[in-house]
């Protein structure tokens, strides 16, 4: 037997110029035997995947233990053709493997060196068998070569896709994992350590550029784990985290991703594992991914699909930073059939909860986005992030508001999500609601109401509030309330121009002008209760025009008093003043009752704040 085996050694060296690389057949007829030698018959014929490989018994059973086996369970009937049954790799690593039983030179590299392990195994090439045999030769290479360098262990895990389960339970995947996540880990604290340095009181710290790189130093990796399959990435990603690598490297990395694996032309249920393991594997640190990148997944989510637990943990990330958040961010389209809405409300609204209830845990965390003060509590949202939000949430409103599909109650739920305080101006509430009230022209007077009873009358500015006192889409009652609010800003801006000057007359300060409240009692009829308000809003409106025009002449009077005392101090100045100030006051009944046309009838009542406030009860 050893005479025959170096004989055939010595065959193969003297032909080893003719042996060529074997081209996979494309039949089962076709021979494949180029490399093989050609002056010995074979005595087997080896079937993988359709191929055929005309080749010798003894190379191969004296290195697999199976092909051994199979030759001795049929030594009588002397077998002359094997099929081997889902052996990995196919045919091109059988061929390597029978190579490698001829003693033929070939290269193990990161690209096929997962397929040798697993024919190896397939084959049961062992030491058992044979000395420094396949299995143990690709093992040496793993360990030694492979999981030194983090680029060759993405490309043999790579390469392990299309060998599971076997690859796993060999042990290739695992290893090739671990390697990674330690050498990730390991170059990132190298790199942090080369970014320390020491403040001028002594201690040492991280420079403010290292602080600055999201990623920091050796993130390289990023790009490379793009290309691996979801299942085989979520396990690097979870052993990263292990490790202790970088929250904001493993956000680049899931972003990188993202982009990669969304981007293309795939079948719903894996875009769908892909948004949903992303989003499971999101650290639980703020600001590692932009708010842009969440609302972008849960667009995903929305239109795959997903799971609603990937839907829910979307949205409470995204309440937790909303103040960071863009309109364009938050105009979720709506997938589902004709006749709903345009855009997800619930969705929104849902966000906006979590905004509003979010948890103070990290509040003492320098980059958390809730900068509690000293009357907010820990479990509130800061002050600055609500009125940003606020703002949002008013542009979002009006950019619904057109839609006809959008039903009272869903815009309610959004107007009303944020708590009273949330706005210092409702300028913009009042300019959504007043789209919707002209895209929805059927609206019944009770539900007018209810939205105009969102508005608070007295934080319009003076621009706003002069559209909505000319709004004839606003109910009656709301333009009434307008008008006064609008009245009593007119008188604090007159009360203030004479307190700078100290010109205001004493007996003064404490009167107040007076207009008709209409007499508004249960007792009064729908009709006589509308023509009430009716002669009431004209009566506003000719007095809000009237104060308006007494304090253009006063700052006009000013600008005179002004350059006056700049020219002169003499007594005869000090009396012109006194006349002008005659003039101008508006207070004292003698001068108001001269105007016929605006003063105040007979019936009118003193108005100040709680009787107005009354008053707009009664019209509720």
């Amino acid at each position: 037997m050893d005479k025959h085996h170096n004989h055939l050694l010595l065959q193969h060296h003297q032909h080893l110029h003719h042996h060529q690389k074997l081209s996979l057949a494309k039949s089962s007829r076709q021979s494949c035997s180029e490399w093989i030698f050609r002056d010995v018959p074979s005595d087997i014929t080896i079937e993988v995947n359709g191929g055929n490989f005309a080749l010798h018994k003894f190379p191969l059973v004296s290195r697999s233990g199976r092909i051994r086996r199979i030759v001795a369970e049929h030594r009588d009937s002397d077998i002359s053709k094997v099929e081997l049954l889902n052996l990995p790799g196919g045919a091109e690593t059988f061929e390597l493997a029978a190579k490698f039983c001829y003693g033929i030179n070939f290269e193990i590299t990161s690209s096929n060196v997962a397929q040798l392990l697993c024919v190896s195994d397939y084959l049961e090439m062992t030491e058992e068998y044979s000395k420094d045999n396949l299995a143990s030769r690709t093992e040496e290479y793993l360990d030694s070569i492979v999981c030194k360098s983090l680029e060759m262990c993405v490309q043999v895990l790579k390469q392990s896709e299309n060998l599971l389960p076997l690859a796993d339970e060999l042990n290739i995947v695992t290893r090739c994992i671990d390697a990674i996540a330690s050498k990730a880990c390991a170059e990132q604290i190298a790199s942090s350590f080369s970014r320390l340095e020491y403040s001028s009181s002594g201690r040492l710290h991280m420079s403010k550029q290292a602080k600055g790189n999201d990623g920091g130093g050796g993130d390289w990796w990023i790009e490379d784990l793009s290309v691996l399959r979801i299942d085989l990435y979520q396990r690097v990603m979870n052993a990263m985290k292990c490790r202790g690598v970088r929250p904001e490297s493993i956000g680049a990395s899931l972003l990188s991703y993202a982009e990669r694996q969304l981007t293309k032309t795939g079948h719903q249920e894996h875009e769908q594992a892909v948004v949903e393991t992303i989003v499971a594997l999101l650290p639980v640190e703020k600001l590692v991914v932009p708010i842009s990148f969440l609302f972008g997944l849960l667009r995903r989510a929305v239109m795959l699909d997903a799971s609603v637990s990937c839907r829910l943990d979307l949205e409470r990330r995204i309440g937790s930073q909303l103040d960071m958040a863009t309109l364009d961010d938050l105009l979720i389209p709506s997938f589902r059939h004709a006749g709903d809405t345009l855009f997800e409300i619930d969705t929104v609204h849902r966000i906006l909860v979590n905004f509003s209830q979010q948890g103070g845990d990290d509040s003492e965390d320098e980059e958390s986005v809730f900068e509690c003060g000293d009357d907010s509590s820990p479990h509130t949202p800061s002050q600055s992030a609500m009125f940003k939000v606020a703002k949002l949430v008013d542009s979002y409103l009006a950019e619904i508001a057109p839609d006809a599909n959008l039903d009272l109650p869903k815009f309610l739920l959004i107007a009303e999500a944020l708590p009273l305080h949330a706005r210092t101006l409702h300028d913009g509430l009042y300019r959504a609601i007043d789209l919707y009230l002209k895209a929805h022209q059927g609206l019944s007077d009770s539900d007018k109401k209810k939205l105009s009873k969102l508005i608070d009358f007295q934080k319009l500015s003076q621009e706003a509030g002069a559209h909505a006192a000319q709004n004839e889409r606003l109910p009656l009652q709301s333009i009434v309330q307008v008008l006064y609010f609008e009245q009593l800003k007119l008188r604090s801006s007159l009360c203030t121009s004479y307190s700078d000057e100290e010109t205001k007359p004493k007996q003064q300060q404490h009167q107040s002008w007076r207009i008709n409240s209409g007499a508004l009692s249960a007792a009064m009829s729908p009709k006589d209760n509308y023509a009430s308000l009716r002669r009431e809003n004209r009566e506003l409106k000719l007095e809000l025009a009237r104060l308006r025009m007494r304090l253009n002449d006063l700052e006009k009077e000013h600008i005179c008093m002004k350059r006056d005392m700049q020219r002169s101090h003499s007594r005869k100045f000090m009396s012109s003043f006194s006349k002008k100030m005659g003039k101008l006051s508006f207070f004292g009944g003698h001068h108001s009752s001269s105007r016929g046309s605006s003063s105040p009838s007979k019936q009118s009542f003193r108005t100040d704040s709680k009787a107005m406030e009354r008053t707009c009860a009664s019209m509720d």
